[in-house]
């Protein structure tokens, strides 16, 4: 399946979570068949949250051209200042972190209009994804986008307690758009975007937020 038919995806699910689907839905059938019907229950169960779980609703947005928006449905944990050193990127910048919990939305959306500059994945621990540490010690993806008037934006893509596979559907050198769909985490897990900071942001800690959707500050 070709990168463009997931960025592109005109289905209510993401065709990520299909096999998943086709297992639960196996293994329902088979339940009913041998006439078990607690398992049976549990099975339904597990395949209706498991379709829950890939939903993959439009998003519209209608923001201003200098807005970024949040690249991830859940809860914002953290808006801070960060130097270089505790920054991929190797200066200040503004970190926003945000935290997927297994109900959210786990399609992720470019904040940005601008080229790709940059991807590279990087192997690691599966901590709980709110917990501070789970940003440096877990298995991430680093996307390093470019905007029309050179300022970079870092977006990291970081695997969960639960989440075992990160999906990423763009490459180096792609032009993307605001709210494009460009990858997906299973499970819970967390992102956190580093930007100018110059920013102006406009969302607070503990606020909940729609990947697409949000904005999160704009670029001055």
């Amino acid at each position: 399946m070709n990168k463009e038919t997931r960025i592109n995806n005109r289905l209510p699910l993401a065709r990520e979570g299909f096999p998943f689907i086709g297992i639960g839905i196996g293994i329902f059938v088979l339940f009913a068949c041998f006439g078990w019907t607690t398992l049976t229950i549990i099975a339904g169960i597990l395949t209706l949250f498991v379709i829950y779980f890939f939903r993959d609703p439009e998003r519209h947005h209608s923001a201003r051209k200098n807005a970024v928006l949040t690249p991830a449905d859940g809860r914002i944990l953290e808006i801070r200042e960060v130097d270089g050193k505790d920054n991929p990127l190797g200066r200040s910048s503004i970190k926003v972190s945000i935290f997927m919990n297994v109900f959210n939305v786990h399609v992720n959306r470019i904040p940005i209009q601008g080229t790709i500059k940059n991807i590279s994945y990087h192997p690691g621990k599966f901590l709980s994804a709110d917990l501070d540490k789970a940003s440096e010690q877990n298995e991430n993806n680093r996307v390093t986008l470019e905007t029309a008037d050179s300022k970079e934006i870092l977006i990291i893509q970081i695997a969960g307690l639960v989440a075992r596979r990160i999906a990423c559907w763009i490459e180096r050198g792609d032009p993307v758009e605001t709210g494009q769909r460009f990858g997906l985490i299973r499970f819970g897990s967390r992102l956190e975007v580093f930007l100018p900071t110059d920013s102006k942001i406009v969302i607070q800690v503990g606020q909940k937020v729609k990947a697409g959707e949000t904005v999160i500050g704009y670029l001055t």
